[in-house]
């Protein structure tokens, strides 16, 4: 098998025939190493926009999940005077006044043994009034502590799901993640399942983490004053050990968890390409079959994972539950210590009940809270897999983000793609000088050395065979991906007064028929006139069927529209913003010559330059120049029009 060069993550760059390869990356000239019969690029290959790694180590409960967990904490809690800080610090108010009460119901018992072994039966009727206080008001502190928990939990899932996402839609993130990477599965997983489970987790860890420290210090005392050193050292040392064992059974728990996770992203996301294609698949006579098959083999892929978790978390539990009856007797062990050695020696049988009574609570509960410490480790072991998920998502959003900047390699200047128009020259969009350009995922040219001018007045058609690189020229004007050399000027603004894209595939959003034409970020009183063109666009049947502009509808507009009206739909938006530029990728490929012809007399008529990709004969005579695409970096610039 000849070996391979590897330049990302996801795609294989070139192979070598030789049995001697070059051993140097041709882009940085960087040395490559040789793993598993193939070439690794460098971590940071000066030609590549991202970075890479090349060694994925399995998450466990390390020192990284530390790090994302507190990068995930300042997300949460990012200032002291934050609400999520606030109602922490009330949880907390809360379950230390619970914590008091617990002893007082705790201690009752031996109160009982005392009163009714001296028969005193107003003493009797008094304590059984307070403990009956005590009940109710430990019943109303439990549940606000768990109603403190739950309006956390919406909470936090409210302040990580909007950080997560101001980044994800920032500088086009969410493209890159979803086409240019493969290295980050299923960011939609992570964002909405992964972040709405580890708020969940981590609400119902909260209170018991928080009051720890001080549940163990207070009942560590007072097991000391029972039972002398014995009692407190014993019950450490049970910890120690419960804990070690633990961590143990814990270890592979996690990266399984993580797998699992990933594992159901592609189970769903394969039920949602069936959904979104399922009128394409229904029109195969066969593909029902084939995506049977291939479905029932995620799922197997699935359900043989969630065993192996099963098993895994088997001798977990197993762990728990034994050190959870261990502690019942542990504590018995320890109170036995003083009595059989003759501390208590003095008292009588009653005294000494209630002495014993007092005593094995309080072990019991310090015990207990130790116990709780090591059942959390099931839980924990969830919150360390989330963490790691949500941590990774983190951490490449930021490194892209750094990386990417909206920054334009091939002119060295940088551009927003939000400023506005104002200052900048609208009579050319783009100066395109020697530019060329290549796929991300391959290395070879599908454009080289392109020159083009495109300047208002002067309409563009792109021509050329499926695969020449006509659908990549407009990613690399807007940016979405990089050029190879040469430099791209852009002398005027994306969006509305500047340049718009209509891609190949329509943009629909959920919304009235209204917040399909006008993007609800874009919206200007004195362009309403432009809805009388747009009602014509859209066709009276569209409206009818809507029930008008502003009727909520509850259907998906990819099901309900046909290609056609997806295109008109399309059209409508684009002459309610008026560009100055429109770059038409197909737009019209499901309408007949003549509705397209009445579309492109729209467009002029608003005083659009267009710059049209497409197969049609049909579009030359609504174009001045003929950019042809031949493939092999050839290119040909033929004049339509003098």
């Amino acid at each position: 098998m000849s070996p391979i060069i590897i330049c990302s993550v996801r795609h294989v760059i070139a192979h070598r025939q030789s049995e001697t390869p070059d051993t140097t990356c041709r882009h940085c000239g960087s040395e490559l190493s040789w793993v598993s019969g193939c070439f690794l690029l460098p971590s940071n290959c000066g030609k590549c926009r991202f970075h890479f790694k090349t060694e994925i180590s399995k998450p466990r409960l390390d020192l990284k999940f530390l790090q994302r967990f507190y990068c995930i904490q300042k997300v949460l809690f990012p200032t002291w005077s934050n609400q999520n800080v606030l109602m922490f610090g009330t949880l907390l108010g809360v379950t230390l006044f619970e914590q008091l009460v617990i002893y007082q119901v705790g201690v009752i018992p031996s109160k009982f043994y005392e009163v009714l072994a001296g028969q005193d039966l107003e003493a009797f009727k008094t304590l059984l009034l307070f403990a009956g206080l005590l009940i109710v008001l430990n019943s109303m502190l439990k549940s606000l502590d768990q109603f403190i928990c739950s309006v956390m939990y919406v909470s936090w899932r409210k302040s990580l799901t909007e950080w997560l996402h101001t980044f994800y839609f920032q500088s086009r993130v969410y493209y890159t993640l979803n086409v240019l990477r493969e290295d980050l599965d299923n960011p939609d997983q992570r964002i909405s399942q992964d972040t709405e489970r580890l708020c969940k987790q981590m609400s119902t860890m909260a209170s018991r983490l928080i009051l720890s420290p001080f549940t163990l210090a207070y009942y560590t005392y007072q097991c000391f004053r029972s039972t002398g050193w014995v009692g407190p050292t014993s019950i450490f040392g049970y910890f120690v050990v419960g804990t070690v064992v633990n961590k143990i059974l814990m270890g592979p728990i996690v990266s399984t968890l993580f797998d699992q996770e990933k594992l159901e992203g592609n189970f769903r996301f394969k039920h949602m390409q069936i959904r979104v294609n399922a009128e394409s698949v229904a029109f195969y006579s066969r593909a029902g079959k084939v995506e049977h098959m291939r479905t029932d083999r995620r799922l197997q892929e699935l359900l043989r994972t969630q065993r192996s978790l099963m098993n895994k978390e088997f001798w977990l539990y197993i762990g728990v539950n034994t050190f959870d009856y261990v502690g019942g007797f542990l504590s018995y062990m320890v109170i036995a210590i003083p009595i059989f050695t003759g501390v208590y020696s003095g008292l009588n049988p009653a005294e000494l009940s209630a002495l014993i009574s007092r005593n094995a609570f309080v072990c019991i509960y310090l015990i207990n809270c130790f116990t709780q410490l090591i059942d959390l480790s099931t839980t924990l072991s969830d919150v360390a897999g989330y963490t790691h998920r949500i941590g990774e998502l983190m951490e490449v959003m930021c490194d892209i983000i750094q990386k990417q900047c909206d920054y334009d390699p091939t002119s060295g200047d940088t551009y927003d793609f939000d400023r506005s128009g104002e200052n900048l020259s609208a009579d050319t969009a783009f100066v395109l000088d020697r530019l060329s350009y290549k796929s991300p995922f391959s290395d070879d040219l599908l454009v080289k050395d392109l020159t083009l001018k495109i300047s208002q007045g002067t309409h563009v058609l792109v021509v050329g065979n499926t695969g020449t690189g006509k659908t990549s020229l407009l990613r690399v004007l807007n940016r979405l991906w990089e050029s190879s050399s040469g430099f791209i000027h852009m002398t005027t603004c994306f969006g509305p007064r500047g340049v718009l894209f209509l891609p190949q595939k329509p943009y629909l959003t959920d919304g009235t028929l209204r917040e399909q034409v006008r993007p609800v970020l874009i919206y200007d009183p004195c362009w309403t006139c432009a809805f009388l063109t747009v009602t014509v666009v859209l066709q009276s049947n569209l409206l009818k069927r809507t029930g008008g502009l502003d009727e909520k509808v509850d259907w998906n507009w990819y099901d309900v529209l046909s290609p056609g009206e997806m295109q008109r739909l399309c059209f409508a938006r684009l002459f309610y913003l008026q560009p100055k530029y429109a770059v038409l990728d197909e737009a019209t490929s499901a309408l007949t010559e003549e509705a397209e012809g009445q579309l492109y007399r729209a467009c002029k008529q608003l005083g659009m330059t267009l710059m049209s990709l497409g197969h049609r004969s049909s579009l030359e005579k609504h174009h001045d120049v003929l950019l042809k695409l031949c493939g092999g970096g050839r290119w040909e610039l033929i004049t339509l029009r003098p």
